[in-house]
C-alpha cells in the first residue's frame, strides 16, 4: 500500500471513490513539476455533505470537518492525475473558500482542517503557504472550497 493512503488510514481516513467534476474542468494538470489541483467543494462522490453559509451557533468541528473532507477529494485528484499520493514532494499552497456572511472572522480556522490533514499526511512537506477567504456563496451551495499547488517528485 502507498505510504501516504498507509497514514491516511492510520488517521480512520481514507479516499472517496471517486470526486466527479461538476463542470467544464480537469481535476488538475501537472506543468513541469507542479500539479494544479482544481478546487474541490465538500461533497463526497458527487453529493454535497456541507453547506452554507455559517450560521448563527455554528460549530468549528462541523467546519474542520468540511474542510477535510474537500481535501480528501484533492487527494482523490493527485491519485488520479499524479498516479500516487507518494509523488508529492511538497504541499507549496493551499485556497481556502468558505461561505459566510459579511463579518465573520474566523473563516481561516475552519480551512485548518485541509491545511493539517495535509501536514498530517506529508509532516513537514505538508506545510504550505495559504489563503483563507469568505464568499457569498460557492458551487452547489458548499460550505468550504479549497483548491493546491503540489510539487512532484
Amino acid at each position: 500500500m502507498d505510504p501516504i493512503e498507509q497514514r491516511l488510514a492510520e488517521l480512520g481516513l481514507s479516499l472517496p471513490p471517486s470526486a466527479p467534476s461538476r463542470a467544464l474542468f480537469l481535476p488538475g494538470k501537472i506543468s513541469g513539476n507542479l500539479l494544479f489541483l482544481s478546487g474541490q467543494i465538500c461533497e463526497w462522490e458527487g453529493v454535497p455533505q456541507y453547506f452554507g453559509p455559517v450560521a448563527e451557533g455554528f460549530d468549528m468541528d462541523t467546519g474542520q470537518a468540511a474542510a477535510r473532507m474537500c481535501a480528501l477529494n484533492l487527494l482523490y485528484s493527485i491519485k488520479t492525475v499524479a498516479g500516487s499520493l507518494s509523488r508529492v514532494s511538497s504541499v507549496i499552497r493551499l485556497g481556502g473558500f468558505v461561505a459566510a456572511p459579511p463579518g465573520y472572522g474566523e473563516g481561516p480556522f475552519i480551512v485548518n482542517g485541509a491545511s493539517q490533514l495535509f501536514i498530517d499526511l506529508y509532516g513537514e512537506a505538508g506545510r504550505h503557504a495559504r489563503t483563507a477567504v469568505n464568499v457569498a456563496s460557492l458551487p452547489a451551495n458548499a460550505l468550504v472550497e479549497i483548491d493546491a499547488v503540489v510539487e512532484l517528485g
